[in-house]
């Protein structure tokens, strides 16, 4: 299976590439926002491939960021999505306000896209909102989040809290509201 390409572009189309690498061009479909990206004639490009395989066929599939390939390999979990349709969704909006359209139950964004219905984008939300959660974050604020460094500072805070909570001992406290000042107020004292 191809999980990666890198090498210059041969040919620039509608919605794909030709990249060649190791002397041999590969067909890569691309989304809109992908192409948008990439110049005709851009050397030593990068892309992140998703190998697609039937009975008569072989199809790759191409995305220049991790975030992107995600987003994709997520909506072909979803029932009735196949990777052109996933590719047309990505086409449409950026992997980000996908998940934000997602994570805040926005049918209409979704349904703003050519080829995505109402029952479609129900099946989506539905099907991907936790998962998304679960990936990427709560994203409200509409920033792009970086999982894994929230993941280390939510662990390095739930230690710091838990080690705070240990030492100011409980029992002292009538409610949590002067739990949490006293707390707050160890930990102001503290240098990380």
């Amino acid at each position: 299976m191809i999980a990666h390409l890198r090498g210059d572009i041969l040919e620039k189309a509608a919605d794909y590439v030709i990249v060649s690498a190791g002397g041999v061009g590969y067909h890569v479909t691309l989304s809109q926002i992908s192409l948008r990206s990439i110049s005709q004639n851009s050397k030593d490009i990068s892309l992140y491939i998703y190998t697609h395989v039937r009975e008569d066929q072989l199809s790759l599939f191409g995305f220049t960021s991790k975030e992107e390939k995600a987003v994709f390999l997520r909506l072909l979990d979803v029932s009735g999505i196949g990777p052109k349709m996933a590719l047309a969704i990505l086409s449409g909006l950026t992997p980000n306000e996908i998940v934000q359209a997602v994570v805040k139950e926005d049918i209409a964004r979704l349904n703003a896209i050519p080829g995505v219905g109402k029952k479609t984008s129900e099946r989506i939300i539905v099907d991907l909102k936790d998962r998304f959660i679960k990936d990427f974050g709560e994203i409200g604020s509409g920033k792009e989040i970086n999982k894994p460094l929230y993941n280390d500072a939510l662990s390095a805070l739930r230690n710091m809290a838990e080690k705070t909570l240990a030492n100011i001992g409980l029992d002292k406290y009538s409610t949590v509201q002067a739990v949490i000042k006293h707390a707050l107020k160890e930990l102001g004292q503290k240098s990380i």
